[in-house]
């Protein structure tokens, strides 16, 4: 691979600007920030435009053609929160340039019965038809209602090749199905503690107040969501706040559970020109469970989080191109909740960070998410300068993954 040096961009480093000089690349890492250009080198020219650090997005339910995807809008990489991605079982992505990076929790502990169970219609069976030979070991579904039970599934996820681990707190308000089989707090005490004993980055999906505070009594490490069924208090910011978990707001979520729709996001040329019929169906689409929400709460959480100086990442909770499970599109929805986090009041800047360094930083990813020497060249270059109009990072003019540029 030949030494190649961009040139001309002002360069955004995950944190903060460096202005305009340039970056080499060598090797599937980053050789160089500044001086002058070696002979030989292939030079991209990134005059008028933005050189970023490949995006993160921090929730995710993947797959590889969907990996693919993401890397097209400059995703570099996708944190995984239910599903099959796990260590032993990416080799084949870990070393594809064509798509985007992949970590896993695996299978949250849940409940028999509970969430997402109730998200999907009877008989609905997502991955290889029925019938077809399955591929290696099923995965592991760590169903738990007593502590002793999540105690012992923590090892078992480890051993199976989970990077974190992932708590569902979820009584199914807000998805229409109140009453659903949800953990106790001594279930998921235990279950939390078990995993920071082994070391692991623990994460809850908690929709309600109610979940985040059963969450934060645990010690979670961060959590997936953002309460959606009430404005905040100064109570439960400065629970979070004192607790020092991060927050994965995933606002584009929340706003298709109360009806929102990706159609503006999917009427925009810059994403339309990129998603098939299926994902534009999708994202024209919403989950429309929780009509009685209101986004300008969630928008005024996210502020106040940010302003108390709690860490925000970036995600999404994209999965597969159905309408039931619509509103989002991998790739084009992590730009989508980077304009949803400057609506909240975020700066740019603070929501490009939010989306590179920070999610990197909190998920022990500490060879990507910013550009750096002797990180991996996972880059976007995009047209204008996102640091002052965030929709600018959808004006792609190249991606590269381990410094190998995206051809298609």
């Amino acid at each position: 691979m030949s030494v190649t040096a961009i040139t001309g961009a002002r360069v955004f480093d995950g944190e903060k600007t460096l202005g305009v000089t340039t970056v080499l690349v060598d090797g599937g890492r980053i050789a160089r920030i500044g001086g002058d250009v070696p002979a030989g080198a292939d030079i991209v020219d990134g005059s008028g435009a933005t050189l970023l650090p490949g995006l993160l997005d921090a929730h995710v339910h993947t797959g590889k053609d969907a990996l693919a995807l993401a890397l097209r809008f400059g995703v570099t990489t996708e944190l995984e929160m239910q599903g099959t991605n796990t260590r032993d079982n990416r080799a084949h992505i870990s070393e594809d340039d064509t798509v985007a990076d992949v970590r896993s929790s695996g299978f949250g502990i849940t409940p028999p019965g509970g969430h997402p169970s109730e998200l999907f219609p009877e008989g609905f069976r997502p991955g290889p038809p029925p019938g077809a030979k399955p591929a290696g070991e099923p995965p592991l579904m760590p169903f738990s209602t007593t502590p002793e039970e999540a105690v012992a599934f923590i090892p078992q996820l480890i051993e199976r090749g989970s990077d974190y681990i992932k708590f569902m707190v979820d009584d199914g308000s807000i998805e229409g199905h109140p009453g659903l089989p949800m953990l106790d707090q001594a279930t998921l005490n235990a279950g939390v503690a078990e995993a920071k004993k082994h070391g692991m980055l623990t994460v809850a999906h908690a929709l309600t107040v109610d979940a985040t505070r059963m969450a934060i009594e645990a010690g979670i490490d961060g959590l997936a969501h953002l309460f959606m069924d009430r404005p905040h208090t100064d109570e439960i910011i400065n629970l979070v706040k004192n607790a020092g978990v991060f927050v994965v707001p995933c606002v584009v979520l929340n706003a298709s559970m109360m009806g929102i729709t990706g159609s503006d996001l999917a009427d925009d040329e810059r994403v339309a020109s990129r998603l098939d019929a299926d994902w534009d169906k999708a994202l024209r689409s919403s989950f429309g469970h929780y009509p009685q929400g209101k986004i300008e709460d969630v928008l005024a959480t996210v502020k106040t989080l940010s302003d108390a100086g709690v860490d925000l990442l970036v995600g999404t909770d994209v999965s597969l191109p159905l309408p039931f499970l619509g509103g989002l599109a991998h790739g084009a929805s992590v730009h989508h909740e980077l304009q949803y986090l400057t609506r909240a009041g975020l700066t740019p800047t603070q929501a490009l960070r939010a989306g590179t360094a920070t999610t990197a930083r909190r998920f022990g990813l500490d060879d990507r998410g910013r550009i750096a020497e002797g990180l991996r060249a996972d880059l976007l270059l995009v047209d204008g300068d996102p640091t002052t109009t965030i929709s600018d990072t959808l004006n792609t003019r190249a991606v590269w993954r381990r410094g190998t540029r995206l051809t298609a």
